[in-house]
């Protein structure tokens, strides 16, 4: 039949490797086989013989004024933002993460699978969804980017179990994944390439912090920090204006920032940029339409571009709001998670986002603030400030558009705009060669497995010299 992929297995081979006695075919699928075949036929390890056996986290309660952060399934990513992770306080039950851990996502549908080399400083917990590999005596990284390859892909697809919605990876299957035992210099060498893609991205964030840093030196707020009163007051006709009567909206420290801002020539933001409500519907589009569509945690990092992975409209399952390049994507959700970003997808493809992203756009020929800089104003800690202490609800704390819109923008950001917007895009470029090097390295192991490790190592050294 026409489009039917099937896979012949012997009887006497169906207990191989299947201790569960799977029957299934995502545990005999052709891919999974031939991978196995393929690694077998080569000098391997199996994971159980780089570790003791994959551990996995422990379930903690979670708290606002946590004390350390943790990592979750959904939260696995080489663009880990420590800044949008729950943390908690239940120090004696939680599992910490140690530098070289490779993480592996074990639950959830569309990040089941995905792997991280945790590499940050500081106490970071996981949960039990999460399945922890601690290498001993082989390069971490090596077996990391072996796991994001189509190699260690295949054989984590056929290990996983369960239903839609209910999809898991046990760690004893983990343990039975095969990897080939790479020469000492060709894991050193991936080693490397993780080490500087690592450089790489911290440098990224150390270009937002510089130009933030920059911004805040110009508006003379660079050493601002909030007052924190035992008790203040407000009119009567702030609060019926607002139409607020909570304490927190008129928190000092808000007014302090708003007031300081305001006190320097300039304009409410609402005068330099056009709030966007332009609304992508998937049931309207063309079924086969690709979109890239990001949700609110890509714009933890503050950039939204072409690295997305397109899907289809059909596969959209609710009302957008639409991007254009050059937009400022900012989640009223949450404003302490700062997830603001700029949108620059450099291609016609339909960018599309959660309806809690309000988009600004810079009004033509009415600004001299470009999107990056616009980002940088909004993800600064005096304009966050404003707009933790406009939040309303609890569970589900949002801003309003009026009051982002409200906030005053100094003509002095402007003046520095040029400045920003380089050193912005300079951290965005080293974000972009570090997501090059962990590529290079993930397409070398499947050289190595394809062509051997001299084609793997050449294919390494030619990445180099494209610098």
């Amino acid at each position: 039949m026409e489009g039917l992929e099937a896979s012949i297995v012997a009887v006497n081979d169906l207990s191989k490797e299947n201790p569960k006695l799977r029957l299934d075919a995502q545990f005999q699928n052709r891919a999974a086989l031939e991978v196995i075949q393929k690694i077998a036929a080569l000098d391997h390890l199996r994971v159980s013989d780089l570790t003791p056996r994959p551990l996995k986290g422990k379930n903690i309660p979670y708290d606002d004024e946590g004390i350390f952060p943790v990592i979750r399934s959904g939260d696995i990513s080489n663009s880990f933002q420590p800044a949008g992770l729950l943390r908690s306080s239940a120090r004696s039950d939680a599992f910490f993460v140690r530098t070289e851990d490779i993480l592996i996502s074990s639950i959830g549908q569309g990040s089941i699978g995905k792997v991280q080399l945790f590499r940050n400083d500081g106490e970071f917990a996981t949960v039990s969804e999460v399945t922890v590999v601690r290498v001993n005596n082989f390069s971490a990284a090596c077996v990391a980017a072996f796991l994001e390859s189509h190699f260690g892909q295949a054989q984590i697809e056929r290990y996983v179990t369960g239903a839609t919605g209910q999809l898991h990876l046990y760690p004893n299957d983990v343990d039975r994944i095969l990897i080939p035992n790479f020469s000492k210099a060709f894991q050193d060498r991936i080693s490397a390439f993780y080490a500087r893609q690592w450089v790489l991205h911290r440098a990224s964030y150390a270009a937002l912090a510089k130009a933030e840093e920059r911004l805040l030196e110009t508006l003379g707020l660079a050493d601002w920090t909030p007052p924190e009163p035992l008790s203040y007051a407000a009119r009567a006709s702030d609060a019926f204006a607002a139409g607020r009567l909570d304490a927190q909206y008129f928190m000092p420290a808000k007014e302090q920032v708003r007031q300081s801002l305001a006190t320097l020539p300039g304009r409410p933001l609402g005068d330099r940029v056009d709030s966007i409500r332009d609304m992508f519907v998937p049931s309207r589009a063309q079924p086969e339409k690709l979109v890239r569509n990001y949700n609110l945690t890509d714009a933890l990092v503050p950039l939204l571009n072409f690295e997305k992975e397109p899907q289809t409209a059909s596969e959209i399952g609710s009302v957008k709001k639409s991007f254009k390049d050059g937009d400022v994507a900012i989640s009223r959700l949450r404003a302490y998670l700062r997830e603001v970003a700029v949108v620059r997808t450099g291609d016609d493809m339909p960018s599309v986002g959660s309806s809690e992203f309000i988009v600004l756009r810079p009004k033509v020929g009415q600004t001299g603030i470009s999107p990056e800089t616009l980002m940088v104003f909004l993800r600064a800690a005096p304009t966050q400030n404003i707009l933790k202490w406009c939040q309303d609800g609890s569970q589900h704390p949002r801003f309003s558009e009026r009051d982002l819109l409200s906030i005053p923008v100094p003509d002095a950001v402007a003046d520095v705009s040029n400045q920003i917007t380089t050193i912005v895009q300079q951290g965005f470029a080293a974000r972009h060669k570090a997501r090059q090097f962990l590529e290079a390295a993930r397409r070398a192991v499947e050289i190595a497995i394809e062509d051997g490790e001299d084609a793997a190592l050449a294919y390494l050294d030619a990445t180099e010299g494209a610098e």
